[in-house]
């Protein structure tokens, strides 16, 4: 297909770009970006005046939940959820059930993705069924396909099983996706500790449960040299742990969720279980500092850290509830919110959910230029829309903005210059 976007208003990162352009694609490629290509001859083409075309989202950490647990979600139906909210790529956890931890789970969940508008990574278990206690088989995780391996949110107890993980790892050239929380101080914890827990009555989980397995994981790393991604951070002060790991040289990269970006303990309306998410939702001291962090470029991306549930994981108490958030189909209204309260700009703002994402993959971006694949999102920044459990595409209704008016909405998603989503795109 030979495709031009007329008009609309690109911003790329990588290149600089901001301002009203044509886009040409041809097959799998962007072939022209402003000019026309010699005898180039359009078999379809979008009007994308008044919307923003950016590159495609990336996300670092999706729960896909198939297989295993489909009433939860299935990769159909959280795959067609993600192009519609913008993504081309999206990277599944490997808390499936049988656990990501062999090549054929990783076999069948690439089979059942083949019909799915974006691209599925699957990032491989660091242990074998994330235990903890023996190394996952990485080289074959690797050979097959896997962009990464990572324990999902289990602790690994033992220290010298980490330090031996990290080793492995580092001699495959794998990056180690790490959610930092030590497992004591954690223990049964359900919110940040602090006057919202005591409020509340719930136990609460100390800032220092991330401070302490984080120094934990940076000395292993520097001994190691084992390349690291931190998901999910929570705590303002991890900013200060990064900056000085950095300067010595350690290859990290790290993210916070469009949760922690959006929401702090404060937010927690009575004992409502959609606010229930692991790392818990921290102070609004700890929100504005993590988005600073992102706005200054100390943490490289913002990702959805999608987490669908069905309805009865959430119909219960708060402490027996299952955590996470459905946020696939909030996520660029809320990246836009940030944005519209100054907090971080647009252009910065695409960066931390498109390319940044890629560049932690061990990628390289090339943006939205001549040559480059045609991963391409793009949305309109005004356009508003109630959140209700209709007009979510997620099979995982468990979202803390059910029938909140939100603004911005995407057109259209196109993934290697195939139309994945489009809703009212203008031909």
């Amino acid at each position: 297909m030979k495709l031009l976007i007329k008009e609309g208003h690109v911003i790329d990162p990588v290149t600089g770009l901001n301002e009203i352009l044509n886009v040409w694609i041809d097959g799998t490629k962007i072939v022209g970006v402003g000019g026309k290509p010699n005898g180039f001859i359009a078999t379809k083409e979008i009007d994308a005046s008044g919307l923003v075309l950016c590159p495609g989202f990336v996300d670092l950490g999706n729960h896909l939940r198939e297989p295993g647990l489909e009433h939860k979600g299935t990769i159909a139906s959280e795959g067609a959820a993600a192009a519609a909210a913008g993504f081309t790529t999206i990277c599944c956890t490997p808390n499936t059930i049988p656990i990501i931890d062999t090549p054929a789970v990783v076999e069948l969940i690439n089979q059942r993705a083949r019909d799915v508008p974006v691209r599925i990574k699957c990032i491989g278990a660091l242990t074998a069924g994330l235990q903890g206690e023996v190394l996952a088989e990485m080289h074959a995780l690797k050979t097959i396909g896997c962009v990464g391996v990572s324990n999902g949110g289990n602790t690994i107890k033992d220290t010298a099983v980490f330090r031996n993980a990290l080793e492995y790892a580092a001699t495959l050239g794998l990056t180690v996706f790490l959610r930092p929380e030590d497992h004591w101080l954690a223990a049964e914890g359900l919110i940040h500790e602090g006057l919202i827990s005591t409020r509340k009555g719930l136990a609460g989980i100390p800032a220092s449960a991330e401070l302490v397995d984080l120094t934990k994981s940076l000395v292993l790393i520097e001994q190691t040299g084992a390349k690291a991604h931190f998901q999910c951070l929570s705590v303002a002060r991890s900013e200060q742990y990064l900056l000085e790991a950095r300067k010595r040289g350690l290859p990290i990269t790290s993210d916070i969720s469009i949760s922690h970006a959006s929401l702090c303990d404060e937010d927690i309306l009575d004992f409502d279980t959609n606010f229930h998410v692991r790392p818990p939702l921290r102070s609004q001291i700890d929100r504005r500092g993590l988005v600073a962090a992102v706005a200054k470029g100390t943490i490289d991306a913002i990702t959805a850290h999608h987490e669908p549930h069905d309805g009865d994981s959430k119909a219960t108490t708060f402490a027996s509830s299952s955590p996470g958030i459905s946020s696939l189909d909030t996520f660029l209204p809320l990246i836009l919110s940030l944005v519209e309260k100054g907090e971080v700009n647009l252009m910065r703002a695409i960066d931390s959910i498109s390319i940044q994402p890629i560049i932690a993959l061990g990628q390289e971006h090339t943006g939205i230029s001549k040559g480059a694949v045609a991963d391409l999102c793009c949305f309109d920044p005004k356009k508003e829309w109630l959140v209700t459990p209709r007009a979510m595409k997620s099979l995982g209704k468990n979202s803390p903005f059910i029938n909140q008016l939100m603004k911005g909405k995407v057109a259209f998603t196109i993934v290697g210059g195939k139309l994945a989503f489009s809703t009212k795109a203008r031909r």
